[in-house]
């Protein structure tokens, strides 16, 4: 098993702390991972990626070409990342998406993660961890006890609570989409 996952949006989004956290629930399930991350020299607002290879095998070369899974908060990231989803991957939209790309050969989700923040949980901060709930619905990548520890070892002392509730929308999103096909593209 080897999975390469990008998560991209604009800074101020939390996308590179989503792919520590992401990274971290793959080394407590005992996996082999590479972590990274780039964003633009604007602190919010700029582009921003967080790469994650998870593999059972030894990873030799740690950065992504194709992408398996690739998570879009923003339009802008979406246009720029879409040829880097290899065919059969997996796009994750937010549902604030507009222009969908136009392949058949990926599954396509739109998820309403920035709303779902904004208003459940009334707070934008918490976007990144909405998505990486329905991340885990979707691929199950790694086991909902690691990515669990993983949030709450790494969100600021104080959000737990707000931050295990926005793990948990996450969940829901996709738990609810598969049930009633609300929003799936594909």
């Amino acid at each position: 098993m080897r999975q390469e996952l990008r998560l991209s949006g604009s800074g101020g989004q939390g996308l590179i702390l989503a792919g520590i956290i992401l990274a971290e629930a793959a080394l407590y399930d005992g996996k082999n991972v590479v972590q990274s991350q780039s964003y633009g020299p604007e602190a919010r607002g700029g582009a921003s990626k967080a790469e994650v290879i998870i593999s059972d095998e030894t990873i030799n070369y740690p950065k992504i070409n194709k992408c398996d899974i690739l998570l879009c908060l923003t339009q802008k990231a979406c246009d720029k990342y879409i040829e880097s989803l290899k065919p059969g991957g997996i796009l994750i939209l937010d549902d604030t998406i507009s222009n969908i790309p136009n392949r058949e050969d990926i599954k396509i989700y739109k998820v309403p993660i920035l709303e779902t923040a904004s208003k459940n949980l009334k707070s934008f901060m918490v976007a990144n961890i909405v998505a990486l709930g329905s991340i885990y619905e979707l691929t199950k990548i790694v086991t909902k006890e690691s990515l669990e520890k993983a949030v709450l070892n790494r969100v600021p002392k104080g959000t737990e609570q707000l931050n295990r509730k926005a793990l948990e929308e996450g969940f829901n999103l996709i738990s609810n989409k598969k049930e009633s096909s609300y929003g799936e593209v594909c």
